[in-house]
């Protein structure tokens, strides 16, 4: 059993396509075709069938590919455990960070790793919540927000969790509700809203508040940057969900917690397992958990 096929059939099973696999691994795709072919005539069974235009795998596929997992797996504690008798901990690790996030973290892991010879490569993405788990076949370390404490899509991953953020409203400083030390769904009802897009943890809020009064909220725009959405909010009436650690950056918005409804987001780091066996990676979370420890302490 060669078990660069196992490996070659964990990518396809991690990045659903021949063509995706063959960007990530530096080959062409019929390079990638030809090796799958090989795979197949070694272990005597079809290990892809066609789906549309591309290929999936089949059971015998899956079966293998689950293999190839537990082999990077076991590769993966033999170095960590040849890195722990050695005592070093050095290299690079890739994170992709929700902006938001990273913007509380980042600065105090970096503090925390200064004196050490680990250097922190820093991608900033912001998808949807089902989105971040798929980001962990090419980085070590996804830094991703969700309402649950464990993102969708993360079954086969190691999640831990860095911070509970409170989200809290945010309006213009002059707004009527900016009078009200807490507000509640019936207040937050009444007036329009900047949202963000279907699927992302902050619209959460937003079905809660229209769970809790039994009417719809009045969404006049959907946007992803926070910073956008400050100056949205403090140029008009329209009310919004920001996080409490990074927003509002100026004096012109404010922010209000919510009473009645449970706010806050879970932020987590998604690894594959095989990454999370990497001793600097490890040093680099244990970073991140410190940071995140610390806010959480003084989040409400």
């Amino acid at each position: 059993m060669d078990v660069r096929h196992l490996d070659l059939l964990r990518e396809l099973a991690d990045r659903g396509s021949v063509t995706a696999v063959a960007a990530a691994t530096h080959r062409t795709p019929s390079a990638v075709s030809q090796q799958l072919r090989s795979a197949e005539r070694a272990f005597g069974v079809p290990l892809v069938e066609a789906r549309g235009r591309g290929v999936r795998l089949t059971d015998a596929g899956r079966v293998l590919a689950a293999s190839g997992r537990d082999v990077a797996l076991a590769v993966a504690e033999a170095e960590a455990r040849w890195q722990d008798f050695r005592g070093t901990v050095a290299g690079t690790v890739s994170i992709a960070a929700l902006p938001s996030a990273a913007t509380f973290l980042l600065p105090g892991v970096l503090r925390e790793l200064a004196d050490e010879p680990v250097d922190v490569v820093c991608t900033d993405i912001d998808i949807a919540e089902a989105a971040y788990a798929g980001q962990a076949v090419d980085h070590d370390i996804v830094i991703a927000h969700s309402a649950l404490r464990s993102p969708t899509h993360a079954d086969d991953l190691v999640v831990r969790r860095l911070a509970r953020e409170p989200l809290d409203i945010a309006m213009a400083a002059g707004h009527p509700l900016a009078a009200h030390e807490v507000v509640t769904p019936d207040d937050l009802v009444a007036w329009p809203w900047i949202g963000v897009p279907l699927g992302y943890p902050f619209d959460s809020i937003r079905l809660a508040v229209e769970e809790a009064t039994g009417r719809l909220v009045d969404v006049r725009q959907r946007v992803r940057d926070n910073r956008l959405v400050e100056a949205l909010v403090g140029a008009g009436e329209c009310l919004a969900v920001l996080p409490r650690f990074t927003a509002p950056a100026g004096d012109e918005v404010v922010l209000r917690p919510i009473a009645g409804i449970v706010s806050g987001r879970h932020v987590l780091a998604i690894l594959r397992p095989d990454r999370a066996q990497r001793r600097v990676v490890r040093r680099v979370l244990e970073a991140l958990t410190t940071v995140g420890g610390r806010y959480s302490g003084s989040g409400g």
